[in-house]
């Protein structure tokens, strides 16, 4: 820890600790504390029962395709795996493998939205059947445009020092401009993906691209739609890493000393910037990572997504917090439960283009 930090550490007084590392769950806003259910932002608490929703499984209905490439980080203008706050002892990645998923509702020719999950294919066969079952729902309610789904895998390792940790975990706009100039062209110009859907097209319109992801996943979600709501305005985060997790020698600890924490603390990003165009999804879990001590404050996911759930309310933002009881960091349990839930509030009002 930078002595900077350390100092802003030892600013914390021991009644702020005490009180916000046993705090509890925000209250909901909502009488279900069982299931968010598709309407509505606000404070939801479910759990600690968790049931696969049925329309994240294969219930037979019409399939669309997959599709797997891969792209080689030395062929990337922007993260080739080579940045000088890379960690040597942490391995990187020699190519990163793509995958695609056309759902059988997309008609070639339209311009799709597009669903972007990150640490591909994480998710990738719980969103593929809900595309499956919910772009032909009969239930307006409860239906999904024919978005394309892109789940792209992380650039190796994890935290501080890492590729994807400085994909991740980094304050910038350089991954959403990796994902909008070298990603999704590469799935355009895929020859199995163009042979397949000769004339597939992606929107021009930030609110028909979305991006999902969990942990520090979750925190890269919020960093493209921040720092990009030109690019990306539909943002899924669970057990998200609103912490300080950036690297202590990158170029954004200039302005952003303690990382993702500056969200909700420290310059309190959200309430202090002009609202931005963004419909933000976040979740945290019962035993997601506390914090012990000042040192580890913040590192504290619990904490964290406390305070980004009330930023986003006192800023009037477009939000869904759920806090799922008896849980872990990325429980599956919790995915199974509320996806599809999700993906419909996430995606609720958006028009497709011709």
């Amino acid at each position: 820890m930078t002595s900077s930090k350390a100092s802003l550490c030892v600013a914390f007084t021991l009644t702020v600790l005490l009180g916000e590392l046993l705090a509890v769950p925000a209250s909901p806003d909502d009488a279900s504390k069982d299931h968010a259910g598709t309407k509505g932002n606000g404070n939801f608490i479910i759990g600690p029962d968790y049931k696969v929703d049925p329309d994240l499984t294969d219930k037979g209905n019409p399939q669309g395709r997959s599709f797997q490439f891969s792209m080689a980080l030395a062929d990337s203008k922007i993260y080739r795996g080579d940045d000088k706050t890379l960690d040597p002892r942490k391995p990187v990645r020699k190519e990163r493998k793509i995958f695609v998923y056309v759902p059988a509702a997309y008609k070639d020719g339209t311009k799709a939205p597009i669903q972007v999950i990150h640490d591909g294919p994480a998710q990738f066969k719980l969103v593929s059947n809900a595309l499956d079952n919910l772009t032909i729902s009969k239930n307006p309610d409860r239906k999904l445009p024919a978005f394309v789904v892109i789940a792209v895998e992380n650039g190796g390792d994890d935290s501080y020092g890492s590729q994807r940790g400085l994909e991740y975990d980094t304050m910038s706009d350089r991954l959403a401009r990796f994902i909008n100039d070298e990603v999704l062209p590469a799935v355009l110009s895929n020859p199995e993906i163009r042979a397949a859907h000769p004339q597939l097209a992606f929107t021009d319109d930030p609110w028909g691209k979305g991006v999902m992801g969990c942990s520090s996943g979750g925190a890269a979600a919020l960093a493209m739609g921040w720092f990009r709501p030109d690019l990306f305005r539909r943002l899924i985060t669970y057990s998200g890493t609103f912490v300080d997790q950036q690297d202590d020698d990158a170029a954004e600890e200039v302005e952003y000393l303690l990382g993702a924490w500056e969200y909700h603390s420290g310059k309190k990003l959200i309430e202090n910037s002009e609202k931005k165009p963004l419909r933000i999804f976040t979740h945290v879990a019962e035993h997601d990572n506390r914090a012990q001590d000042a040192e580890e404050t913040y590192h504290n996911w619990v904490m964290a997504n406390e305070r980004t759930a009330a930023a986003l309310k006192a800023k009037g933002y477009e939000y869904r917090y759920i806090f799922s009881k008896d849980s872990r960091h990325c429980d599956g349990r919790v995915f199974q439960h509320t996806l599809a839930d999700t993906l419909v509030w996430m995606w609720k009002d958006y028009h497709e283009q011709k």
